[in-house]
C-alpha cells in the first residue's frame, strides 16, 4: 500500500525547540509557507500516481491547517479529508511547554535517563507517553490503511513509522531529523520508506 506522509509545518515552538506533543500550538508563517510547498509537490506526485488517495491527518490544529492549505495549494477542497486520533503526536505529559535546555535546570536526573534510552523513557505526568507506547496506536493506523493514503501527522509518528517499517533501531528512530518541508513515501506491503 502506497502512503505519502508529510509532517505539519514549523510551529513557534518547532522553531524554539519546545517539547510540544500534544498541545494544539498554530502553523506560524514558514509553517504555512512549508505546507503550501508541499502541496504542490504533492500534487505534481499525485499526477503521475493517477490513482485516487484517501486523505488523512492528525486531529490537532497544526496538521490540520497543513492539510488544508496542501489540499489548496493542490486545487482540491481544503475540507475535504478525515481525521483519525490515532496519528496524534506522543504525549510529553508535564514537560510539554519546555525546552530541554529548561528541564536540565529542574529535572537533570530525568534528562540524563532519557538521553540513556530516548525511545522507552515516559516523561512525568498521567498521560505522558514513551515512543515506544505511542507506536502502538501508529501501528494499528498502518495496518488499518486499505487504500493509497495522504497522511499529514507529526515527527514522534513519523519516527515510530521508520521503526515499524524498516525496523531501524530505536536511537536512530529517536534520534533522526524528520524534516517538515519534505514529503516520506512509504511502501508498506514491500517496507520501503524514504524522503523524497
Amino acid at each position: 500500500m502506497l502512503i505519502y506522509v508529510v509532517r505539519h509545518g514549523q510551529t513557534d515552538w518547532n522553531a524554539e525547540r519546545r517539547l510540544q506533543g500534544q498541545k494544539d500550538i498554530p502553523l506560524n508563517a514558514i509553517g504555512r509557507a512549508q505546507a503550501w510547498q508541499n502541496g504542490i509537490d504533492l500534487a505534481e506526485i499525485l499526477k503521475v500516481e493517477a490513482i485516487p488517495f484517501d486523505f488523512v491527518a492528525s486531529p490537532l490544529a497544526r496538521t490540520r491547517a497543513t492539510m488544508e492549505i496542501m489540499r489548496e495549494a493542490m486545487g482540491l477542497p481544503s475540507k475535504d479529508y478525515r481525521t483519525d486520533e490515532r496519528l496524534v503526536e506522543v504525549s510529553f505529559g508535564a514537560w510539554e511547554g519546555f525546552t530541554i535546555k529548561e528541564l536540565k535546570a529542574t529535572a537533570r536526573d530525568r534528562i540524563t535517563e532519557r538521553n540513556l534510552n530516548k525511545w522507552d523513557f515516559i516523561p512525568p505526568g498521567d498521560d505522558a507517553e514513551s515512543y515506544e507506547i505511542m507506536s502502538w496506536r501508529v501501528a494499528s493506523w498502518l495496518n488499518s490503511v486499505d487504500k493509497p493514503t495522504v497522511c499529514v501527522t507529526h515527527g514522534g509518528v513519523i519516527r515510530s513509522l521508520f521503526r515499524t517499517i524498516a525496523a531501524l533501531p530505536k536511537d536512530e528512530a529517536a534520534e533522526g531529523e524528520i524534516p517538515q518541508d519534505r514529503i516520506l513515501k512509504i511502501d508498506r506491503d514491500n517496507g520501503l520508506i524514504g524522503w523524497i
